[in-house]
């Protein structure tokens, strides 16, 4: 018998709204650690934050429902999500 690798479930995001200087990518980097997920996050110089994550598919939604909030003073307006390919062993904070 053999056992099938847990698929890996990975999307891009970018998150519009206040969501810089409010600690957002430390908060999401502590999050992903958190629940067990991979990938990265930056500031975007046209005001968004722009993420990569990826792990099993709970923790990815768990992660996804997280930035729909962000930490406590931010504002978010909208997540964009899209599929993403990418191969992450850990979480990292990126620019």
């Amino acid at each position: 018998m053999t056992i099938q690798p847990v698929p890996r479930k990975t999307l891009r995001l970018v998150i519009h709204g206040r969501v810089q200087g409010v600690y957002f990518r430390d908060s999401m980097r502590r999050e992903a650690q958190r629940l067990g997920i991979a990938g990265w996050v930056r500031n975007r110089s046209d005001g968004t934050v722009e993420a990569a994550v990826q792990g099993e598919s709970a923790d990815v939604d768990a992660i996804v429902r997280w930035a729909h909030r962000g930490p406590e003073y931010a504002h978010v307006e909208r997540v964009e999500i899209e599929p993403d390919e990418g191969s992450y062993s850990n979480f990292e904070v990126i620019g």
